[in-house]
């Protein structure tokens, strides 16, 4: 496993390492002694999340709030998407910059993205199998959000913007100057 920094401060790209011969592959996809060791993050979850998602789909910008606030470590698992991670945390010296990623079923990287950051993603091909894994659990009322397309984040999700379907909530989120994190 390789830890990759990104821009954003608490913010990583793991690369596993793949083991391929002509009857396949093998990686290990997380082991939470080695992340915790490479990232000095903790990497105890205890919730796995999985959705799949046709070409074009925009999910996000999301966040769970205040003590439901969850750390993520995300990978696609068939097809190819782009993966948003904005920092949220008012305190951050990289406060209200993203980094974006190309998560695939074939280059099998993951993204962590900590507790306080926003999180999206698009989908580049036909269909998307997206995993998640979160270091809390879900609660519906601290349920946050920041405007997919809001122009003071300026987020280039590598589609054309006719070609994304949003849900109702997605087309709604408060803009980034609201403040709604």
């Amino acid at each position: 496993m390789k830890i990759k920094e990104t821009p954003l401060k608490d913010c990583y790209i793991i690369e596993p390492t793949v083991f391929e011969d002509d009857r396949g592959y093998f990686y290990e996809k997380f082991n939470e002694q080695k992340f915790e060791e490479l990232t000095g993050m903790n990497g105890h979850f205890v919730q796995d999340n999985v959705s799949k998602s046709s070409y074009g789909v925009l999910r996000g910008l999301h966040l769970q709030k205040g003590e439901h606030a969850q750390a993520k470590l995300v990978s696609c698992l068939e097809g190819k998407v782009f993966d948003v991670a904005v920092d949220l945390r008012r305190d951050s010296p990289t406060f209200g910059k993203w980094f974006g990623v190309e998560l695939s079923a074939e280059n099998k990287l993951q993204f962590y993205v900590p507790r306080g950051f926003g999180h999206g993603f698009s989908v580049l091909t036909e269909t998307a199998v997206f995993a998640y894994k979160c270091d809390n659990f879900y609660n519906k009322e601290a349920e946050g959000g920041v405007l997919w397309s809001d122009k003071d984040l300026n987020i280039n999700w590598h589609l054309n913007t006719e070609e994304i379907i949003l849900s109702e909530k997605d087309r709604i989120q408060p803009s980034f100057a609201d403040g709604n994190f």
